[in-house]
């Protein structure tokens, strides 16, 4: 029961720090340049629906009714954004933590060691192919992408276990076979990349977005480390504030 509860606890105390952290970051450097991005998304839309005045208006609110929710701008959009960055954080740090209890993990620099290893397969690897797109940028089909992307960092975790957990050369050949084949496979893109979006913001974009997550998947495994180490030798959570 103890070890279920520590690794409950190391993921709660990491992934809601994580969470914040990466929210704050987010802020600062991303939220600014997707508000950007939206500016041309709505000019271009604007600028299509002058070009078809006759389209049927009831047809139009029918459409605007069927709308997703969105949070509104401002502090309800922000609040929706840290909920989700903090239950990601609960959720990843859970994986991190079973691992960590499992193989003995409760050192900060192992500990960061094993977020770096999360973020190349959950982001970098996949955005070799995909990389982060701001609102009004040009897709493929959802549902291709969403299956690239997981079997990305799927092959790329276990690839990287392969090779730096494995102990025979074959299976770190295997493991380097398993990184690159979606790669050569290639990732679902959409007929044209023709966008209102300038290109030099879309990529202050992909790289923003990979260094908040960057700093995210550190923080989270130094601080799961640490909270494992910590809980293993009977501290509360209390002692950690």
């Amino acid at each position: 029961m103890e070890f279920f509860k520590s690794i409950l606890l190391s993921a709660l105390l990491s992934g809601i720090v994580a969470g914040f952290a990466l929210t704050g970051l987010q802020t600062l450097k991303v939220y600014p340049l997707i508000f950007a991005a939206e500016v041309f998304e709505n000019a271009g839309q604007s600028e299509a629906g002058h070009a078809h005045d006759q389209v049927d208006k009831e047809a139009a609110a029918d459409h605007h009714a069927d709308d997703e929710w969105a949070p509104a701008d401002g502090a309800e959009r922000l609040l929706y954004s840290l909920l989700a960055n903090v239950l990601l954080g609960v959720a990843l740090g859970l994986v991190l933590a079973a691992i960590f209890a499992l193989r003995g993990v409760v050192d900060w620099r192992q500990g960061v060691i094993w977020g770096l290893a999360g973020f190349v397969a959950v982001h970098l690897a996949p955005a070799f192919g995909l990389p982060p797109e701001l609102p009004g940028m040009p897709a493929g089909d959802l549902l291709a992408r969403q299956t690239w992307w997981f079997a990305t960092a799927l092959l790329t975790a276990g690839g990287m276990a392969l090779i730096f957990l494995g102990t025979a050369m074959i299976w770190r050949l295997v493991g380097t076979a398993m990184i690159v084949l979606p790669h050569i496979y290639g990732a679902p893109h959409p007929a044209t990349m023709e966008s209102g979006v300038p290109a030099t913001l879309a990529a202050d974009f992909a790289t923003a977005s990979l260094a908040t997550n960057l700093v995210f998947w550190a923080i989270l495994g130094i601080l799961a480390a640490i909270a494992m180490a910590r809980l293993s030798r009977g501290d509360t959570a209390a002692e950690f504030v």
